[in-house]
């Protein structure tokens, strides 16, 4: 079997799977392809994995009961064995009453998201990129650590209704922390992309974090409480990734998230943020290049869920659009916030008294009505004077909402793809601004690195 599974092939294991089933219902989800990553640590190459695999997920259905199975044995007797427990599971399962029927053939979106210079990124060229990266450092008498990563793979869906989907997708991402040899002074970069190509260059990554490692050292301690921040792009999309969350119709119509209208409903074309504020998602848009299709098959096209400001959207999944009377829309997977013009030192200049936040860590939910999450700054805080940086500070613990952030904003600077993953790994596509909000809250302060 080949690496990556093609459409043709894709297909045709599907439709092998589906017809040794006798369920009143089946669906299929595949998935084939490669995943390496390579690690380093103290200015050398510790560890690279390369996995290559294909796995199925079949879903059996008799009437309202539905069980599903994974499996990676694609031989006669592996589906076989796969069809009988899933559908031994499906007979036992409760009856779901919110089951909807099977999709019958859909249109797809083909937003090319593969890339073969990013499928070509194994264990030899994140060697290269590891060596390019910790010499500066080295030298320098800083301590850097990292981590490379890359998939390329092929998503096929297929039904017993007769759906087929299918689509390729690669991405890559270098993220690194670099440290003082004492552990005092510490600083983070990364960069990520469909395409390896558009990732900023290893040296270019670690020589930020590096500066921020030096200039972090012995921080001074800022006071708990209100401040303007400048919030870099990572740290803007550390917190909007989690506004898919809140963009959910049905906790919002059951008066249950943070855009639920008083008294019933939604705030659907009512002002919920500053006017500042477009966010969207778009499979084909280069910057995100995301699955045009959700798990079930449900097309995934262009969505505007924010528009200056405004609630345009919120997601219906097929139960509760049908429920409402609408078509269903599936839930953001990668989101972007339009961006304006001006980079993180331009908006430090507009910025009299304030912090510059680098990135979040460690980030919790407070609760899911309004959106508040709380959470720490690491790897590079700084206080701002006069519009220009002038010391580091200790980390602090914020405890904000997000809808309360993104009201609060005064300035917005150009969006770039950021890794928005706290723990620095691959995840949904997220493009954000560096911003400037009014009154971001801190509660504490960290003695933390």
């Amino acid at each position: 079997m080949p690496d990556i599974l093609t459409e043709s092939e894709a297909r045709a294991l599907c439709d092998r799977i589906l017809s040794r089933t006798t369920a009143d219902g089946a669906e299929v989800r595949l998935l084939s392809g490669l995943e390496g990553n390579t690690r380093f640590a103290a200015n050398q190459l510790t560890t690279a994995g390369e996995v290559v695999d294909a796995e199925a997920t079949l879903t059996a259905r008799f009437g309202q009961r539905s069980a599903s199975v994974s499996f990676n044995s694609l031989s006669d007797a592996g589906i076989d064995a796969a069809v009988r427990k899933a559908e031994s599971l499906a007979r036992l399962s409760p009856e779901d009453p919110e089951q909807m029927p099977l999709l019958g053939p859909q249109q797809y979106l083909a937003p090319g998201a593969f890339f073969d210079g990013t499928e070509g990124l194994g264990p030899e060229r994140r060697a290269d990129a590891v060596a390019e990266a910790v010499a500066q450092p080295r030298q320098a008498d800083l301590v850097a650590t990292g981590f490379v990563e890359r998939v390329a793979r092929s998503t096929a869906v297929a039904n017993a209704a007769g759906l087929f989907a299918y689509s390729r997708s690669s991405l890559a991402s270098f993220t690194t922390t670099v440290r003082t040899p004492d552990g005092g002074g510490s600083g983070w970069a990364g960069g990520t992309h469909n395409d390896w190509s558009r990732v900023a260059a290893p040296a270019e990554l670690v020589q930020r974090a590096a500066d921020k490692a030096e200039r972090s050292v012995d921080p001074t301690v800022a006071q708990p409480g209100p401040y303007t921040v400048v919030l870099e792009p990572t740290a803007v999309g550390n917190l909007l990734q989690l506004l898919s969350f809140g963009l959910d119709a049905r906790s919002n119509d059951e008066g249950r998230g943070a855009f639920a209208r008083p008294g019933g409903g939604n705030q659907i074309g009512e002002r919920v943020m500053d006017e500042r504020v477009t966010v969207f998602s778009d499979p084909e848009d280069p910057d995100l290049l995301e699955r045009p299709f959700t798990d079930d098959g449900l097309p995934v096209g262009r969505t505007t869920w924010i528009e200056g400001g405004v609630l345009a959207n919120l997601a219906y999944d097929r139960y509760w659009a049908d429920r409402q009377g609408r078509d269903p829309l599936p839930r953001a997977g990668g989101l972007k916030f339009a961006g304006q013009s001006g980079s993180v030192e331009d908006l430090i200049e507009g910025v009299d008294f304030g912090l510059l936040v680098t990135r979040f860590w460690y980030i919790r939910g407070v609760d899911p009505r309004t959106l508040k999450y709380t959470g720490l700054t690491r790897d590079g805080t700084f206080l701002i004077e006069n519009g220009r940086v002038t010391v580091a500070v200790k980390n602090l613990r914020f405890n904000e909402s997000i809808v309360t952030m993104l009201n609060n904003v005064e300035a917005v600077g150009e969006a770039v793809r950021v890794v928005a993953s706290e723990s620095g790994g691959l995840g949904p596509a997220v493009v954000a601004p560096p911003l400037v909000v009014r009154d971001f809250r801190f509660t504490s302060v960290s003695d933390a690195v």
